[in-house]
């Protein structure tokens, strides 16, 4: 007689989404996950364009975001472990925030087209 044993895989992050105070990351079973953004405070401080700025690592088995220096694991979502950053380091990482300049302040890049055009009349 044999026996079925089912395959056992670990889930896999496949899809991230947030709301103004949760993450959810869709796992490649069929499960969502949602965890309270305040779990992680570095993606409670980003800005919408930095939370959109991510990349599954590893094949699925965590999230990166580069912007942030974030990294999360499926395997602590499922654990119900949130970020396990000292509060030294997240006063340190808050305050190089503040210090550097904004993408917006900085002086525009005209386009090449329009460096071309300006060169051509001078």
């Amino acid at each position: 007689m044999s026996i079925l044993t089912p395959e056992t895989r670990d889930p896999r992050a496949t899809a991230v989404r947030w709301r103004a105070d949760s993450l959810t990351v869709d796992l490649s079973d069929g499960r969502s996950v949602s965890v309270p953004l305040a779990w992680f405070p570095r993606l409670q401080a980003a800005s919408r364009r930095e939370r959109s700025h991510w990349r599954l690592i590893g094949g699925g088995e965590g999230i990166h975001w580069p912007d942030l220096d974030e990294d999360i694991s499926v395997e602590a979502l499922l654990a119900g472990r949130g970020s396990m950053e000292s509060q030294a380091s997240l006063v340190a990482w808050l305050q190089s925030r503040r210090k550097r300049p904004s993408r917006r302040s900085a002086k525009p890049v005209r386009p090449a087209k329009a460096r071309r055009r300006a060169r051509a009349h001078s």
